[in-house]
């Protein structure tokens, strides 16, 4: 059940609330009880508000919950942007990626693409795990913050060691490890 359920919400908290007959405030959050009565009306009858708090305590934080309200912490698509503190980050940021994909963020920086916001880690490490999810041997792109930041680029603290920002121009980013 917890398989199944953490990708059904990941579905319906990351990008699309309305086949739910959902919405979220600015922040991405809903209420835990309207979430349940939704999932219950599409199959989950015997599911009970402790199951969201039992998955969200598992290994991979993709939810949050917080005053009886639940929101997916990353990687929505959803039209609607969620609302995000800017946040002081570390000097240096990166980012994991595809030998491909790296010859268009050459000419183009990097962009959401899908997403609301560009994902990046505070380590090489992190960042080589999630470019080897689509590369056996990707390239890890080292961010200059600073710079970043000069050129009004924001940035957002995520979970779990993951950074967010807006979209990241080109002479801000160099390669870091090839693979």
């Amino acid at each position: 059940m917890n398989k199944k359920l953490s990708k059904t919400l990941s579905y319906l908290l990351r990008h699309c609330p309305k086949d739910y007959h959902l919405s979220f405030d600015d922040e991405g959050w809903v209420e835990i009880t309207s979430l349940v009565n939704a999932l219950r009306k599409r199959g989950w009858e015997n599911l009970q508000k402790k199951d969201l708090f039992t998955l969200t305590q598992g290994d991979k934080k993709r939810f949050e919950i917080k005053n009886n309200k639940i929101r997916g912490i990353y990687g929505h698509s959803l039209e609607k942007k969620i609302k995000k503190n800017k946040c002081a980050p570390p000097p240096i940021l990166y980012h994991g990626t595809t030998r491909a994909a790296y010859e268009k963020i050459k000419k183009e920086g990097l962009k959401p693409m899908d997403r609301q916001y560009v994902h990046l880690n505070k380590d090489i490490l992190s960042a080589l795990e999630v470019g080897r999810r689509r590369d056996f041997s990707p390239v890890v792109l080292e961010i200059n913050v600073f710079g970043a930041m000069e050129s009004q680029v924001h940035f957002y603290l995520g979970e779990e060691g993951t950074w967010l920002s807006d979209s990241i121009p080109p002479k801000w980013i160099k390669i870091s490890y090839k693979f």
